[in-house]
């Protein structure tokens, strides 16, 4: 898994996280120039989000890309982008052609097919933030679902299990490539996923490769290590 760190409840893991990235971020800006991060939808990375928004970052030279993206049109509130630009984006002096949108309203393959040129073009990503479902997927990859077999950077997602079915994720080979992956997950619903992780079920959230996890007590629920 990589490193694990618990906390009591849902808000001190958005908090550590938010400490966390800001670091990261400032380290990657000071040794590249610049830094490319994804961003996920999910309510526990939204209060993340929402607390990185008031930290004092090099904002213009941060670029954000969309782990994952729903084909909604362009604007719906169920899109991953209208709660980035919502709890991020807009509360902070960044450019606004640095978040990079996923055109997920033009269908599966088309946006994929325009974000793996977006993902190709910067080489690999120096950090990913994600979350995970109650079946251990992240991004919109889904256990079992053909995505997860998909070798290009962004890869089309067909009969996801949740509403939306049709998607537009980062692949597989994108995420694993990443330089660092941060990886939150709260609360008592996902106690069961975690189990299988200890298990060695080789879910998509563990195939991605080592993370930095932020976890709660009820997701841990005892069962998780605090380092792995």
């Amino acid at each position: 898994m990589g490193q694990v760190a618990i906390y009591p409840d849902a808000e001190a893991v958005s908090r550590a996280a938010a400490d966390y990235l800001r670091d990261q971020l400032i380290a990657c800006v000071e040794q590249k120039g610049s830094c490319h991060i994804a961003l996920p939808g999910g309510s526990t990375p939204a209060r993340c989000l929402e607390l990185l928004s008031g930290e004092d970052l090099p904002w213009k030279n941060i670029h954000a890309y969309l782990g994952d993206e729903r084909c909604y049109p362009l604007g719906h509130p169920e899109r991953n982008d209208s709660m980035i630009q919502q709890k991020l984006w807009s509360n902070i002096d960044a450019p606004p052609e640095h978040l990079h949108r996923i055109p997920a309203e033009l269908g599966p393959e088309p946006a994929a097919e325009r974000y793996s040129d977006v993902i190709n073009d910067i080489g690999q990503l120096d950090i990913a933030l994600l979350g995970m479902g109650e079946d251990g997927h992240t991004a919109s990859l889904f256990p079992g679902n053909a995505a997860m077999a998909d070798n290009r950077a962004v890869v089309p997602v067909y009969h996801a299990p949740k509403v939306p079915a049709d998607r537009v994720s980062l692949g597989l080979v994108t995420l694993q490539a990443t330089d660092q992956r941060v990886v939150l997950v709260t609360g008592a619903n996902k106690r069961d996923a975690m189990m299988q992780i200890e298990q060695g079920e080789p879910l998509p959230i563990v195939l991605i490769g080592a993370a930095h996890w932020f976890l709660d007590e009820a997701a841990a629920a005892g069962h998780v290590r605090h380092s792995q």
